[in-house]
């Protein structure tokens, strides 16, 4: 008589976690645990813990850290833009030029015209005591905006951070990823102590950051790229909101290295159009542009390379940046109508 074989009844679900296993599975999560702990509290305890990495930029990173450390006073000036806009502004001089302005420089380094604009939304939504809006540009920040993501960091975890006083640890577990936090270990405390002469993370009581050398480096910066509707489009959103909101909006374009022009730009076409573009999305608010790169006299001793200002020169500019801000009673004149 042929017999059917039975098939071999499969074992519990679970069965083959026996306590040894489920013993030892515990025993390396608490040993990761463990060493991510005592990486992070050594690090903190030399002086070497950089920022938690939710941008993937450590000056970037660094500036979040620095506004969660030191809240606004109700600021009524916002500056925002790339590092032109971190470097070429001195919120003490403007504070001293213009009586009752209160500057927070809310500028990021490295950032595109979309990206800045995407960071200024987030402050104008988070300070509201904000009257008015100085940006800082230069054409390369005006270059690329389609390729990259506007959002530089997650705002609801940039909130819980930097006004939500939330944990200052969990983002170094969310945002973990060894390889950064390393290398950026090795050079974080100098650069906090300004030892790092071109690449210094250090900010003043407005958010400033200084290039306090009266050294150069090279022009360092190449052939900009071509200018990207992309990035004016955000511009013109970003102007479009403050007049709505009733509050000006002064654009500046900074000054640039006059060796980096001529070799670059020999011809003038990239900055005229440069200007071209400014002045044609802000006409459609009413927003002001300054073009300090052809209005403003500055020599090429005034430069660290093709973009970047000195300190001393950043101060000479702030004067004048000053002058060209709404007046403070102005701005509470058109807020009421």
């Amino acid at each position: 008589m042929q017999t059917t074989a039975q098939p071999h009844a499969s074992p519990p679900a679970g069965a083959a976690m026996g306590p040894a296993y489920l013993i030892w599975m515990g025993v390396g999560l608490f040993g990761s645990l463990a060493l991510f702990a005592g990486l992070i509290l050594g690090l903190r305890a030399t002086g070497n813990l950089p920022p938690p990495a939710f941008s993937n930029s450590l000056c970037a990173d660094e500036k979040l850290s620095f506004m969660r450390e030191h809240p606004a006073q109700a600021p009524n000036l916002l500056v925002v833009g790339s590092s032109v806009a971190w470097r070429h502004f001195d919120g003490q001089t403007v504070a001293d030029k213009a009586p009752g302005v209160r500057p927070l420089n809310g500028a990021f380094c490295g950032l595109r015209a979309n990206q800045a604009v995407y960071v200024a939304n987030w402050l104008l939504d988070r300070e509201t005591t904000v009257e008015q809006v100085l940006m800082i540009v230069d054409p390369l920040d005006f270059a690329g905006c389609s390729t990259v993501a506007a959002a530089v960091f997650d705002r609801r975890d940039a909130d819980a951070y930097v006004y939500g006083q939330g944990s200052a640890w969990l983002p170094y577990m969310r945002y973990f990823t060894p390889g950064s936090l390393l290398r950026n270990a090795r050079t974080v405390k100098a650069q906090r102590a300004g030892q790092v002469e071109f690449d210094p993370l250090v900010f003043n009581r407005y958010g400033d950051g200084p290039l306090d050398t009266r050294n150069s480096r090279a022009l360092l910066y190449g052939q900009p790229d071509a200018l990207d509707p992309t990035c004016f489009a955000a511009l013109d959103s970003l102007a479009q909101r403050l007049k709505r909101e009733g509050r000006p909006l002064t654009v500046v374009a900074t000054p640039l290295h006059p060796q980096w022009k001529a070799e670059h730009d020999g011809d003038g076409r990239l900055l005229a159009a440069f200007d071209s573009a400014l002045r044609q999305t802000l006409d459609r608010s009413g927003a002001q542009l300054w073009n300090a790169d052809t209005e403003y006299q500055v020599g090429e001793t005034a430069f660290v390379d093709a973009i970047h200002l000195r300190w001393s020169a950043a101060q000479a500019l702030s004067v004048d940046l000053a002058a060209r801000l709404a007046p403070v009673a102005e701005v509470a004149v058109v807020q009421r109508q």
